[in-house]
């Protein structure tokens, strides 16, 4: 068996930083998996075309691709059912999907303006640019000044994770005893930001803060091994 993995990168390719390619990252250990990364960057379309996708991660299994996280981790489970379940049962994958978007909307969502502007030092130039101009068309002002409150807005963005904190204060996971691929949709954003941003979106005394330390220790430590800031 022969899996590669398309991850994006910037200039330091032993730093992916994506928080979809994490949470594949994560998806594919907990199965017990390792796969071949291979380092893409944003205006690296050419590459992953192929496999009809725009964007990252793209798991290549042989002859298949699958693109998209979410798609990716359905896959590994339909395909791999006699190693470790990423959901528990049909249930549990039901449970996924919500989270998968929550995880999304309000996780990633919610962090990115806080950590948006410091993404371009760690780009290519011509990735730097790319980056730079889209995501100002999205937010319709310079990078800068959508991080600017950060040190307020990061009280909006602790008090959304409330229902997730109270979760961590009765069981270890979001899985529950052990962590599943909920805990990964949530945990793929948190790298995400420790791998591009020092800013601090977590107090140290928070319970979610607990649980990230928890994961950054999974697997041998792997995505503590990652290089990134000490937040």
């Amino acid at each position: 068996m022969s899996l590669k993995l398309f991850e994006l990168v910037g200039t330091d390719v032993s730093r992916p930083f994506s928080p979809f390619c994490w949470r594949t990252r994560m998806a594919l250990a907990h199965k017990g998996f390792s796969a071949e990364t291979i380092p893409w960057c944003f205006t690296d379309k050419d590459a992953i075309a192929p496999h009809q996708s725009e964007k990252v991660p793209v798991l290549l299994d042989g002859d298949s691709s699958v693109a998209d996280s979410w798609a990716i981790a359905n896959y590994l489970e339909d395909k791999y059912p006699e190693r470790p379940s990423l959901f528990g049962g049909e249930g549990g994958r039901a449970v996924g999907r919500m989270m998968n978007w929550w995880g999304d909307i309000a996780v990633v969502g919610g962090m990115f303006p806080l950590i948006v502007a410091d993404i371009p030092p760690h780009l290519k130039p011509v990735d730097a640019d790319y980056f730079r101009k889209t995501r100002e068309v999205r937010f319709g002002k310079p990078l800068e000044e959508v991080a600017a409150g950060r040190d307020k807005a990061v009280e909006g963005f602790r008090r959304a994770l409330e229902p997730m904190r109270q979760t961590l204060k009765t069981q270890a996971f979001l899985g529950g005893a052990k962590p599943n691929y909920a805990d990964y949709i949530v945990f793929g954003p948190f790298q995400w930001a420790r791998v591009v941003s020092p800013f601090k979106l977590l107090a140290e005394n928070d319970p979610i803060h607990a649980w990230r330390e928890k994961l950054l220790d999974a697997f041998d430590g792997m995505a503590r091994r990652s290089p990134g800031y000490p937040v």
